[in-house]
């Protein structure tokens, strides 16, 4: 049931962060930070809806990693400077 779920959750983030730009901001997880730090972050840098936060960091957990969101490198480079200035792990691809 619960890896029925997580694939579920999966689905909607990738949906939510599907854009016609190609580049992707890839944030990487660590064992350092808290959910609630990650959480946190995605609302105030990448504008995340919390549910759509909630799923990113669990996505990062189980898998490693997760494009948290998707565009140009102009409008992707403010939130992964965001991201590590918070003392995150991200890169744009």
């Amino acid at each position: 049931m619960l890896m029925s779920t997580f694939t579920e959750l999966e689905e909607v983030v990738l949906e939510e962060t599907d854009v016609a730009d190609g580049r992707k901001l890839i944030l990487f997880n660590d064992d350092v930070h808290s959910f609630d730090f990650v959480i946190e972050a995605l609302i105030e840098v990448c504008e995340h809806e919390l549910l759509q936060a909630e799923q990113c960091t669990i996505i990062v957990h189980f898998k490693g990693k997760c494009a948290v969101k998707q565009g140009s490198y102009e409008k992707l480079e403010p939130m992964c400077t965001a991201l590590l200035e918070r003392g995150l792990t991200a890169e744009i691809q």
